[in-house]
């Protein structure tokens, strides 16, 4: 009896040790699965055991953030700010990665699109533009040239209407010179006028070219000389809305001076093309022109509307060839 209650209790104990074995045994095999994965990993495995509970139709009405909360809280915690930011855009599907580079457009002051060039700027202003034909003239070279139109005078007392429908002309001043000839211009302003009579000349010629923005002196050479009538005179040009461009007449003249006295920049003529009336110094006044432009980027010429001085800007297209043509008004803004 005695034996057989002490094998009782040896077989009772080694049931009990086989038992807490088996348990522990199934602890540890429970749980390897999750070794080496991330705690959002290790979530869906635990989680996992309460799916397996869940009635089927229950999770069929359920959520994934009532299936996995964990694991949707956890996923909203481990994104970056920035690149949660970036998946909440709206992507064009259809863009290439340089279509936003490529798109880019240069626009000059926010309004026309402008082609960049390389080539120097040359500008070629024609003076004392009088008439109808004088115009056409100019027109049919097929030329970007700037025509400089008198305001009324004994030449034509209709000239400023030359203007009517053009985008680009200027306006070609009468101003005092040292020739008294020169001076019986209809309307030439002198040195000798008051504020108020050149105020009003000024004022006039707004009046006769509304669309105007540039003007030139016609000979002038003591007029531009002469500091405080310049002053005068330039002030009352700003205030109209005028850009003044030194025709250059006299090597004294003080409109840079007056120009930079009102924080302006200098626009002033660097050849004159016709002095001489033949094709072959006409040529040469272009080229010099051209120099001039490839020098310091751009220049400006004058000439006249004389027949022989159209005839040489029809033969100077191999002379032009290596600067780009602009009106006036393309040069300054």
């Amino acid at each position: 009896m005695q034996y057989r209650f002490k094998d009782n209790i040896f077989i009772a104990i080694g049931l009990f040790f086989l038992t807490t074995i088996a348990s522990f045994g199934y602890m540890i095999g429970d749980e390897e699965p999750m070794m080496g994965q991330s705690p959002i990993a290790q979530t869906y495995t635990m989680d996992q055991r309460k799916i397996n509970e869940l009635p089927k139709t229950d999770m069929e009405e359920m959520t994934i953030e009532q299936i996995f909360p964990a694991v949707v809280n956890d996923i909203e915690q481990e994104v970056p700010p920035v690149q949660k930011a970036i998946s909440e855009q709206s992507v064009d599907q259809n863009a290439t990665p340089t279509a936003q580079s490529q798109s880019v457009k240069i626009k000059h002051q926010g309004h026309a699109e402008v082609e960049i060039s390389q080539k120097p700027k040359l500008v070629i202003i024609i003076d004392d533009v009088t008439t109808r034909k004088e115009l056409s003239d100019i027109q049919g070279l097929g030329m970007k040239i700037t025509p400089s139109i008198f305001p009324p005078s004994q030449r034509s007392m209709k000239s400023h209407l030359l203007a009517k429908g053009l985008t680009h002309y200027m306006i070609h001043l009468p101003m005092e010179s040292s020739s008294t000839q020169l001076n019986t211009q209809y309307k030439t302003l002198f040195t000798t006028d008051d504020e108020s009579k050149i105020q009003t000349r000024v004022k006039e010629i707004r009046d006769l070219f509304p669309t105007g923005h540039y003007i030139n002196n016609h000979t002038g050479s003591v007029f531009t000389a002469n500091f405080d009538a310049m002053m005068v005179l330039y002030k009352a040009l700003r205030e109209a809305g005028f850009v003044f461009v030194d025709s250059r007449t006299i090597g004294a003249s003080q409109v840079k001076k007056v120009m930079q006295a009102f924080g302006d920049d200098y626009i002033s003529r660097d050849v004159f093309i016709d002095n001489e009336r033949t094709i072959c110094y006409i040529h040469h006044q272009l080229k010099i022109a051209v120099e001039d432009a490839k020098r310091k980027g751009y220049a400006i010429a004058i000439g006249h509307p004389h027949h022989i001085t159209i005839e040489a800007l029809a033969k100077a297209t191999d002379i032009l060839a290596d600067v780009e043509l602009l009106y006036i008004d393309e040069l300054y803004k």
